[in-house]
């Protein structure tokens, strides 16, 4: 057994760090990520495309101030653990109702703090993301590690396939609608219902598993494919129903929507070496030259090698040259990699809406 207050973080590798223990106690698996975001921790925590990860926050300290309802992205904590340098033990703001440790606790998910961070993050970078485990049971790295490798990589992980709504259910426009969306839920945050919701939409959101009939069956005038975790190459069966509904309505595919949709229109998808996770990504859109910054979340990415003639790559990011979007305008098609209801520019990418609006009009 640990000591009282403290942790055990491990990677496949064999690299091993000792910190204290916040949260659920016990020993926890999955793919160690980090994220350069340097608030907003309620939110990451909340996000489902976390799902199945240990998220390092490269900044110094987190959870500085409360959780509060009404700014999470999803009904519970997703990711698997929350790790940074420092989790002050004391937190303040107006409107808190709850601290990170308390909220770690409530959820079953550790935290650990108080070990060199930075270096972990320079070797994530270096040597690419990988499989780890936290405890606060095993004392030995060496058993940690050898139960760290029996346990699932990210690669060929369906995660999507359960990590939204299990039942159809609808979310109107409050102020009445212009156009009826389907959204297609494969771990979609909360946010995105909200903005096209505001752009007066009134969605309908399936499960990941929904077919082209039951979707059509609502007669949208657009399909809106979300965000998710997980590897795209392993959703063959979602590709399949992305496909079989391309032409048939205008579709806005985001994150993992948008690599699901650039396989089902030929391309195929590859695993980043460390991914791309965080609020400040910069991403030109070649067609009109602007620059965002970009809230992001995506350990796989879009070969534009296999994109069909009258598809173009439209968003590049200017950190590593990666496809952040591609359009369509033949096939009604609009996908960026990125998160356009994030708001670290903080509206850059808001005009993507409007320009699915634009597609559905037409």
């Amino acid at each position: 057994m640990t000591a009282s207050g403290d942790g055990l973080l491990v990677l496949e590798d064999g690299a091993s760090y000792r910190g204290r223990a916040i949260g659920a106690r016990g020993t926890f698996f999955g793919e160690i990520v980090f994220n350069t975001s340097m608030t907003g921790f309620q939110e990451v925590l909340t996000d489902p495309s976390y799902r199945g990860q240990l998220v390092l926050m490269t900044a110094a300290h987190v959870g500085n101030y409360g959780a509060r309802s009404g700014e999470e992205e999803s009904g519970r904590v997703q990711a698997a653990g929350f790790l940074a340098r420092d989790f002050p033990e004391r937190w303040s703001g107006t409107g808190g109702e709850l601290g990170l440790a308390d909220m770690l606790a409530r959820a079953g998910v550790p935290g650990l703090c108080g070990f060199d961070t930075r270096s972990l993050v320079r070797k994530l970078r270096s040597e690419g993301v990988m499989r780890a485990g936290i405890s606060t049971e095993i004392e030995d790295p060496a058993e940690l590690c050898r139960r760290v490798l029996e346990s699932p990589p990210m690669e060929g992980s369906a995660l999507a396939l359960t990590a939204g709504t299990a039942e159809t259910y609808r979310c109107p426009a409050p102020d009445g609608a212009r156009f009826r969306v389907a959204a297609v839920d494969y771990g979609m945050k909360m946010n995105l219902c909200r903005l096209l919701n505001a752009a007066g939409c009134d969605v309908t959101v399936f499960p990941a598993r929904a077919t082209r009939s039951e979707i059509l069956a609502e007669s949208p005038d657009g399909v809106f494919l979300s965000n998710g975790p997980g590897d795209p190459a392993a959703l063959s069966e979602c590709v399949e129903t992305v496909r079989s509904l391309v032409g048939e309505r205008p579709i806005f595919g985001v994150c993992l929507g948008h690599q699901i949709l650039g396989r089902a229109l030929g391309a195929s998808t590859f695993k980043l070496k460390f991914g791309h996770r965080g609020g400040n990504h910069p991403v030109q859109d070649l067609d009109g030259h602007a620059i965002a910054i970009t809230s992001q979340n995506h350990g796989f990415a879009v070969d534009p090698a296999g994109l069909p003639a009258g598809a173009h790559v439209s968003h590049v990011n200017l950190n590593d040259g990666t496809v952040e979007g591609f359009r369509d305008p033949g096939r009604r098609i609009l996908a960026v990699q990125y998160h356009p209801e994030g708001a670290p520019g903080p509206h850059d990418a808001r005009g993507l809406f409007a320009e699915f609006l634009s597609m559905m009009e037409g």
